[in-house]
């Protein structure tokens, strides 16, 4: 399929290009349409889970701020701890 690029996207191939990190526009096309798949990905998966929130807010399932700290805490405790196994 042949594509026409613009300008600035046609540099920035190059740039990539030259950094040495792809062998050819195909790779730097490739690993672009990855991160394009990866990044609607998370933007669906967020939606979904702010539409949750917001109808857990709506039916009045909400958490004070103690809650919201205490959930944080643990959080960093568990990922503290999974940083010093490592």
């Amino acid at each position: 399929m042949p594509i026409t690029l613009q300008p600035e996207h046609e540099r920035l191939v190059s740039e990539a290009l030259r950094s040495g990190a792809y062998q050819n526009s195909d790779e730097v096309v490739g690993r672009a349409l990855e991160l394009l798949q990866l990044r609607d990905a998370w933007l669906a998966e967020s939606r979904s889970k702010i539409e949750d929130g917001y109808a857990a807010a709506r039916r009045g399932e909400l958490m004070d701020a103690d809650q919201v700290r205490a959930r944080m805490d643990e959080k960093k405790r568990v990922w503290r701890a999974e940083q010093h196994k490592a």
